[in-house]
């Protein structure tokens, strides 16, 4: 049954598009979705447009792509639309004039259990951090970046397996399914906003760069092993070996490993393991990618290279 609502639908990466699709597929009426504009991408640098956009074009969307948020001829187009309500889902900051436009309001979809792990890299974060569980969140958007009234949850686990790869993709479904529910309740006026609380230690997520994803040597293993599984796939911890800078996907924890050398000797046959010295044990590389050349396996890196140490 077709829904009245209008909504207009705002996100850029692939992590917004199982929410839009969703509302698609439900037969809410998405009368324009907002993203990026279209940019070079890749070694040919050829112009790629987003995900969302894709998406949209493919269901016949009307796609608005601003390089200003604040200038009248986006505001004005925005306004034409006439949408009941705003859902937003891995964009950018927006103006109030913007979050504050369509009467039942504007909320977005955070890849955390508000108010921890407020910011650009949520779900990095909660790995790094060795959260056993996480989720996602839906608030009303106001001033203050991810501070507004809470809506609904989902917590999620995150398990021993899990890193960052496997956590985007349960988040970016569970996210899907809040947005649907939260625009149920908004329909049926059964939402109940309610202030973050305020109590206790706040954990942040800063936006990840890649100057600070290399490995400190220093931390104690599980730490080494909690970075790396936090910037995996993406951005990658990194460390040099030996003579040569490598990117890290996967380690994992040697107990009592026995070393006595400083915290990031490396100690290897140059045959079957790799293991590098923490604050208070080893780990052992498990995955990675030497400068220049494809992600593999540490077996089929020394089938070919030998570090020189």
């Amino acid at each position: 049954m077709p829904k009245d609502l209008r909504i207009i639908f705002m996100g850029t990466p692939d992590f917004a598009v199982p929410t839009l699709q969703t509302l698609v597929e439900h037969n809410y009426k998405v009368v324009a979705i907002v993203t990026a504009p279209d940019k070079p991408a890749g070694r040919g640098q050829k112009i790629q447009q987003s995900p969302v956009k894709e998406y949209a074009v493919s269901q016949n969307v009307p796609v608005l792509q601003p390089t200003n948020l604040k200038s009248e001829t986006f505001l004005d187009e925005l306004r034409s639309y006439k949408a009941d309500l705003q859902i937003i889902v891995a964009f950018r900051m927006l103006p109030e004039v913007v979050w504050s436009m369509p009467p039942l309001g504007s909320f977005n979809i955070h890849g955390s259990l508000l108010p921890q792990y407020r910011g650009a890299a949520p779900i990095n974060w909660a790995i790094i951090n060795g959260e056993k569980e996480t989720g996602v969140t839906s608030f009303f958007l106001k001033h203050e970046i991810d501070t507004g009234d809470l809506l609904l949850q989902t917590r999620v686990p995150i398990l021993e397996e899990d890193d960052f790869g496997s956590m985007y993709e349960k988040l970016k479904f569970e996210g899907a399914k809040l947005a649907l529910q939260t625009v149920q309740a908004i329909e049926q006026d059964n939402v109940k906003p309610m202030p973050q609380p305020q109590t206790g230690e706040l954990k942040h997520a800063p936006k990840i760069f890649k100057e600070t994803c290399g490995i400190n040597w220093d931390q104690p293993a599980d730490q080494v092993r909690n970075f790396v599984r936090g910037l995996s796939p993406y951005p990658t911890a990194w460390t040099r070996l030996g003579d040569k800078t490598f990117k890290i996907f996967k380690v994992e924890v040697l107990e009592n490993a026995g070393y006595d050398g400083t915290p990031g000797t490396v100690y290897t046959d140059n045959k079957t393991f790799v293991h590098v010295k923490t604050a208070d044990t080893a780990v052992t590389i498990v995955d990675l990618q030497m400068e220049g050349k494809k992600r593999m396996p540490l077996a089929d890196l020394l089938r070919g290279y030998t570090f020189n140490l």
